[in-house]
């Protein structure tokens, strides 16, 4: 059943950590500590004095709803490419066999030169499409996603440092990161649709670490260790954080990738900001790097680049055709 009561916030589970000072060497240590704590228990985190401007984010959230609001015309001349950039429509994500497919629309862009261009190396590395009828989505999206590209790399060396590695261990290949972002709109849900439609169904994330940045409307849903589901909701001036399957892979699952999923029941329309970062395509993902050779039960290597390939191929309907 998707229409859950909402529990208030344990910070124990997802407690709000403050960065502020996340490039300070004394106060690095202490947010790697934390997020340590965090990160082998749940893998969610409230992040508090990120740095990322409201201005920006809410000028990138009009941006989005003007687009999302627009035509179907309009948004089908950026419709999403083979190399997952641009206009994914209704129906075109599904994250389990079983699944109904996703209530969203999302608009997808990623790394590139300041001139646009980008290496065309890899399967989910593309140009990125902007809609001509509003120009200032480039502008910030691309602003957006530099600043948040820098903050989640600021993160993983505190990561690394938790687990007494190298603090750029996770970082050491990311020249041009597979990193995409995404601005994900969600209508609102009606009841008539059943407890088996949701916004996103549950799933766990692909990459090594998403950053995402709610609004007001709230709809996170996220499953607690126990089994049981629990609100998320939104808390003013923070982002959220979690572990994605990747980077718990890498860590041989010290680091927990949780389930999580969206309902959009408020009556209101939802849009969420969203990166999911990854370094270099031919980072190799070797979990016996941290577990030790002779570790039992640890996924095999495998290249950034490769492993989202085939998670991408299971998930999006249009990689399908």
């Amino acid at each position: 059943m998707n229409d859950i009561t909402i529990k208030s916030i344990d910070k124990d589970r997802v407690p709000v950590i403050d960065i502020n000072k996340i490039n300070s060497n004394s106060d690095k240590i202490k947010i790697s500590k934390q997020l340590y704590k965090a990160s082998t228990d749940l893998g969610f985190i409230y992040i508090k004095n990120h740095n990322i401007s409201d201005k920006l984010i809410n000028d990138l959230r009009n941006d989005g709803l003007t687009f999302f609001r627009s035509s179907f015309d309009e948004k089908e001349k950026v419709k999403i490419s083979k190399k997952h950039r641009g206009w994914l429509g209704f129906g075109g994500a599904k994250m389990g066999d079983k699944a109904k497919p996703d209530l969203k629309e999302s608009f997808i862009w990623g790394y590139q030169y300041d001139d646009g261009s980008l290496p065309d190396n890899h399967q989910l590395r593309g140009l990125n499409k902007w809609p001509d009828f509003r120009p200032s989505l480039q502008k910030n999206a691309m602003n957006y996603f530099n600043q948040i590209n820098e903050l989640a790399k600021s993160l993983l060396t505190c990561f690394a440092l938790g687990l007494n590695l190298r603090e750029d261990f996770f970082i050491r290949n990311c020249t041009a990161p597979l990193s995409r972002a995404s601005l994900v709109y969600y209508p609102n849900q009606p009841k008539e649709m059943g407890n088996e439609q949701f916004g996103v169904s549950e799933h766990t994330d692909f990459g090594l670490l998403t950053i995402l940045c709610q609004d007001s409307v709230g709809g996170l849903q996220i499953k607690g260790l126990d089994g049981e589901w629990f609100h998320a909701p939104p808390i003013e001036g923070t982002l959220i954080i979690n572990v994605a399957d990747l980077l718990s892979r890498w860590t041989a699952g010290i680091y927990k990738s949780t389930p999580h999923r969206v309902v959009n029941s408020s009556g209101k329309e939802r849009l969420s900001i969203v990166l999911a970062f990854d370094p270099d395509p031919d980072t190799l993902i070797n979990p016996a790097e941290i577990a030790g050779i002779d570790t039992n039960n640890i996924d095999d290597p495998i290249t950034c680049g490769d492993y989202l390939i085939w998670r991408f191929n299971k998930a999006f309907s249009y990689r399908k055709k």
